[in-house]
């Protein structure tokens, strides 16, 4: 009989990591509220409702999270604040994992000069700090349209993407299934696209999920220092930036929002340190209990 363990897949590990299934509940839940929440409330997500009578308003029955200084619904901008969050965040990551990736390929496949020139190129990147980059990108372009908020945090967010990338390339293009792909007549992009991509698919998948974290919280802070999201559109940092100001009456419009941001970046954290459990080969093992473990070997014959 065959005595080489069955690997588990990945989905059914992460039914079994505890880390994996609160942080994917998490995010289901906000990703459910963002897409559903706004078309069942009752107000609109810039709708003014009374700007006499309903300034301020704590929390009640009719406004759970209360009202903020214009009369609106804290509640429906919270979830209006998800939907520009969460896809702001998303199609980022997506644009600066696919030049990051793209990037590191090239160059660890390349080597010799072509890897050194990118490589240092990619140092200067670096030596600029990205915070300090899109405030002064954004100060200047100001106010910036969410398309042009999304491309400012994907260019500006693939530089350790592509160093992991090109490490992973390196190591992967010694093995013997590259120089057999080659023997046989491949050429260097389909090298590339077929065999070296996937190798290399892991640690992007963790590093990315790790990302969306980060830009949410990123985003809150540019929107928090007036530079993100334009008004009167509802993020989570605009909503945190124009309550705080007022804090002292009306802690609501701080509070809600700030715990959908903690609630959102751990929940992708988690999410992010489960997947590297699950995708490390190293890590197969070792996270699976030893009585589950030893069944999982068949014994040879």
């Amino acid at each position: 009989m065959n005595n080489e363990p069955r690997t588990i897949p990945v989905l059914t590990q992460l039914a079994r990591h505890r880390s994996a299934r609160w942080g994917l509940g998490v995010i289901a839940v906000l990703v459910i509220a963002a897409l559903v929440g706004p078309l069942l409330s009752s107000y609109g997500c810039v709708e003014q409702l009374d700007i006499v009578n309903l300034k301020n308003a704590p929390p009640s029955w009719s406004h759970p999270f209360g009202t903020d200084q214009y009369s609106r619904d804290v509640l429906t901008r919270v979830l209006c604040g998800a939907r520009i969050s969460l896809a702001v965040a998303t199609l980022a990551v997506l644009l600066s994992t696919t030049l990051g990736t793209a990037y590191g390929l090239v160059a660890g496949y390349a080597g010799g000069n072509v890897d050194h020139t990118m490589m240092r190129i990619l140092d200067g990147f670096l030596s600029i700090p990205r915070v300090l980059l899109l405030i002064a990108v954004l100060t200047l372009w100001h106010p910036v349209p969410l398309a042009g908020l999304i491309v400012l945090l994907g260019v500006t967010g693939w530089f350790n993407v592509s160093r992991l990338v090109r490490a992973e390339t390196m190591s992967a293009r010694k093995l013997e299934y590259v120089a057999a792909a080659r023997a046989l007549g491949a050429t260097d992009g389909r090298i590339l696209w077929r065999h070296l991509l996937p190798n290399v698919a892991g640690p992007v998948i963790v590093a990315a999920t790790l990302a969306v974290g980060n830009v949410i919280a990123l985003e809150a802070g540019l929107s928090y220092l007036g530079v993100g999201a334009p008004a009167p559109t509802a993020s989570w940092g605009s909503i945190f930036f124009e309550g705080v100001e007022f804090f002292a009456g009306n802690w609501w419009v701080v509070l809600f929002p700030g715990i959908a941001i903690v609630a959102t970046v751990l929940a992708f954290n988690v999410l992010g340190d489960a997947l590297r459990d699950v995708l490390d080969p190293r890590q197969l093992h070792a996270s699976v209990p030893l009585p589950e473990r030893m069944t999982l070997e068949q014994p040879s014959a």
